[in-house]
């Protein structure tokens, strides 16, 4: 029994001993959206999400200023970029990258440009910036990968569903900050995740996660539901409602041209 008790007695010492050389986090996050839930409508023409919150300290804070880096993702999923030539006159697809993840919709918005404000370490460790959210595998040369990266970003960024916004983050006294993100009209259905990055010295100091919900409603969500989940009436619906439209307009042009 003694020697149970001092068995028991050394685990004790060590579990307190590995507690003692466990870096504390003198700073954390506490961090709150405007809405968590988005409904896509009728009349849906985009929104404005605002992310706010504050700096916990439970120590005295090291020296250094304080960045605040903030990435919203939305439903990522594998991705085909095609690149098409002239051949002959005629605009042909000729070669194609397979992205096995890209997200649909990625903002970033820091307090400093995101070069000072993470470093390239934590970047490819976290996959913050926009490049290093998308992974890929292709029949594209190494060579010529960058391209299909550069045009996929090129043409989501025309669309408003990738955005970089250096400096749109505001940080008052190294304590409060908030920023707003604007969400465009074209958004997929799907959970999408808030990532929040307190760093200093481009080294990330905590990280906070939560997501928001952006779902069809009303007759947008029954006609996507039956859609996917009974095509042959939804064909025929569509059907019927093309035969009705096209005989109230004959019969409109014969009311008023006979």
């Amino acid at each position: 029994m003694r020697g149970v008790g001092a068995a028991r007695f050394g685990l004790c010492l060590l579990f307190h001993l590995l507690l003692a050389t466990l870096p504390l986090r003198a700073e954390q996050i506490v961090a709150g959206l405007s809405q968590s839930n988005i409904a896509i409508t009728a009349n849906y023409v985009g929104s404005e999400i605002l992310i706010f919150g504050a700096i916990q300290r439970d120590a005295p804070a090291p020296d250094g200023p304080l960045e605040v880096v903030i990435t919203l993702e939305g439903p990522s999923g594998p991705l085909t970029v095609r690149r098409k030539t002239h051949v002959n006159g005629i605009w042909v697809n000729t070669d194609k990258l397979i992205i096995s993840r890209a997200p649909h919709f990625y903002a970033v918005a820091t307090t400093t440009p995101l070069s000072s404000a993470l470093s390239a370490t934590e970047d490819l460790r976290h996959h913050v910036s926009i490049p290093r959210a998308i992974r890929a595998v292709g029949a594209a040369s190494v060579d010529e990968s960058p391209r299909y990266f550069d045009a996929l970003i090129r043409l989501r960024k025309a669309e408003g569903l990738y955005q970089l916004q250096e400096g749109t983050v505001d940080l008052a006294q190294n304590t409060l900050f908030r920023t707003s993100i604007i969400l465009p009209a074209n958004l997929a259905e799907g959970s999408y995740k808030t990532r929040i990055f307190l760093t200093r010295g481009g080294q990330v100091v905590d990280t906070l996660e939560t997501s928001i919900m952006v779902q069809k409603e009303g007759l947008e969500r029954w006609l996507f539901a039956l859609a996917h989940e009974q095509p042959v009436a939804y064909g025929s619906l569509s059907l019927a409602i093309a035969i009705l439209a096209g005989w109230a307009a004959a019969a409109v042009f014969r009311m008023f041209w006979a």
